[in-house]
C-alpha cells in the first residue's frame, strides 16, 4: 500500500530537528519513532497516532480519529486520524505532539 507522501513530509519538518527520531516503514506506510517507540506515522492518506491506552476515550472524541484496527482486533492506546481532520498545520502539530510526547515517554527499544 502507498501512503500520503506529502503528509510523511510534513511530519518530518515538525519532528526533523529530533535527533532521537527515526523512521522506519511499517503498516504499508511508515513509522516516525522515538528512540525505537512508534509516535506517529502515515498509512495510505491517514495519520497513525500512539497515544496511549489512557488518552484512548480522549483521542477519539476528536475529529476524524478513529481506533487503529487493522487486524481486526482493535487496539488501545493507537489512533488512526482521517487526513481531512489534520490538512491544517495547527491539527497535525497538535498530533504529531500527543504522538511524540506519548513515545517519548517509554523506555528506548
Amino acid at each position: 500500500m502507498a501512503y500520503d507522501e506529502g503528509l510523511a513530509e510534513r511530519i518530518r519538518g515538525r519532528l526533523g530537528a529530533d535527533p532521537d527520531i527515526t523512521e522506519k516503514r511499517m503498516f504499508g506506510g511508515i513509522a516516525f519513532l522515538h528512540r525505537g517507540n512508534m509516535a506517529v506515522g502515515v498509512s495510505g492518506d491517514d495519520l497513525m497516532v500512539r497515544v496511549g491506552p489512557d488518552a484512548t476515550d480522549e483521542a477519539l472524541a476528536r475529529p476524524g480519529a478513529r481506533i487503529f484496527d487493522m487486524t481486526g482486533r482493535p487496539m488501545r492506546g493507537w489512533i488512526v486520524v482521517a487526513a481531512s481532520a489534520v490538512a491544517e498545520d495547527e491539527a497535525l502539530g497538535e498530533w504529531i505532539g500527543q504522538g511524540h510526547a506519548f513515545a517519548a515517554s517509554l523506555p528506548p527499544r
